[in-house]
This record gives C-alpha cells, sequence and structure tokens, in this order.
C-alpha cells in the first residue's frame, strides 16, 4: 500500500515538471500569437449593447426599489 502511494507520488512529481524562464516567455509567446482581437466594429456593437442593457437594467433596479420602497412606507404607515 505504501508502495501504492510513492508511486502516485513519483508520477505527479513528473507531471511537475520545472520550466525554464527562456521556456515560460516562449510559451508566453506562443499563446499570445493564438489572441484574435474584435474589429472596431465588434468592439462598438458590443459598447452600445452593454450601454443598452445597463440602461434597461437600471430601470428594472428603480422599478424594483421605487416598489419596495412603497410596500416598507405602507407597512410603516400603518403601525403609526
Amino acid at each position: 500500500m505504501a508502495d501504492q502511494k510513492n508511486a502516485e507520488l513519483g508520477k505527479v512529481e513528473e507531471k511537475k515538471r520545472k520550466t525554464s524562464p527562456a521556456e515560460f516567455f516562449s510559451q508566453v509567446k506562443a499563446e499570445t500569437n493564438k489572441i484574435v482581437w474584435p474589429t472596431r466594429e465588434e468592439t462598438v456593437r458590443t459598447a452600445i449593447f452593454v450601454f443598452i442593457f445597463m440602461i434597461i437594467l437600471s430601470l428594472f433596479f428603480l422599478a424594483i426599489d421605487s416598489a419596495f420602497g412603497a410596500v416598507v412606507r405602507g407597512l410603516i404607515g400603518l403601525l403609526q
């Protein structure tokens, strides 16, 4: 049983091989070359969508907050 645990630890240590700084930067460069940046049109379209969605959500939460405020004011009015 102890031999099995030692064998498993050996496998884990093999997987956790340390990379050199040069190899690390090489891997970073390879990964950054895979990045696909959005076009200007896509960025503008997304920004407009976010702005519209923000307006809709702010109005929704304003309505919910106003409704809860009215309910609380009504309940406080009943207690007085």
